[in-house]
């Protein structure tokens, strides 16, 4: 009885033993060969282990949505995975192209003025950005309480021009640091990573006169990369395309 019922069954029924073996990227090359080979490629019995395995919170779906078949099922976990994952393109803007800005004072008095191209300024492959301040610049600052942090980042030429910080209060209570930490928006199209949790960091320290300045993610309180930095600041910018 066996060996007459395997002499009828359909030509297909065999492609779909071969199909077990057969990776998801084969599969869909595969369907493409004919109707037939379509129909026994995208069979739930062969799609379900390989969605089970990688995408197993929408393999369980099936359930809820029994019509969905799972190769397709399987084709959007992909696709998302891929969007997740994908490497976000290098930045247009160069770390050459950018000048910092910096500025502070009180009662409208300048107490310091800083413009360097932030290539001539010391990183650690993040973007945190350390300069000296020449030597008596923060002569008699202890005793300042309110005071005003202004932090640009220009292009090259002066073509654009975008305010990092704009802060104004009291110093903090420690006298010898300041420390000041401005929200920064949204970046929109131009980037992946960075977006509305990142704020942009600037410190003064007064034992060392040095200033620092760079962009942290709140997630975490890590400074971001100098590519993500760029990334960030080239929708500000540069026009997008």
């Amino acid at each position: 009885m066996c060996e007459t019922r395997s002499k009828n069954l359909p030509p297909w029924e065999a492609l779909v033993m071969v199909a077990h073996y057969l990776d998801p990227q084969t599969l869909a090359l595969a369907s493409c060969v004919s109707k037939s080979w379509c129909q026994a490629m995208s069979l739930d019995v062969v799609w379900q282990p390989l969605c089970s395995s990688s995408f197993p919170s929408l393999s369980n779906l099936k359930i809820s949505y029994p019509s969905v078949p799972y190769h397709r099922l399987y084709a959007t976990g992909l696709a998302a995975f891929k969007r997740r994952h994908k490497p976000p393109s290098k930045p247009r803007l160069s770390i050459d192209n950018i000048v910092f800005t910096i500025q502070l004072s009180t009662k409208g008095v300048p107490i310091f003025t800083i413009a360097e191209a932030a290539s001539n300024m010391n990183n650690n492959q993040v973007f945190k950005f350390d300069v000296d301040v020449k030597h008596g610049s923060f002569k008699g600052i202890k005793g300042l309480e309110e005071m005003k942090v202004t932090w640009n980042v220009v292009l090259k030429g002066w073509e654009a021009i975008f305010t990092m910080m704009d802060w104004q209060g009291k110093l903090s209570c420690r006298p010898v640091e300041g420390w000041f930490s401005e929200e920064l928006p949204c970046a929109g199209c131009c980037s992946s990573e960075v977006g509305s949790g990142i704020v942009a960091d600037l410190k003064v320290d007064m034992e060392v006169e040095k200033v620092s300045v760079g962009i942290l993610r709140v997630v975490d309180w890590r400074y971001v990369s100098i590519e993500d930095g760029l990334r960030y600041l080239q929708h500000f910018l540069l026009p997008c395309s």
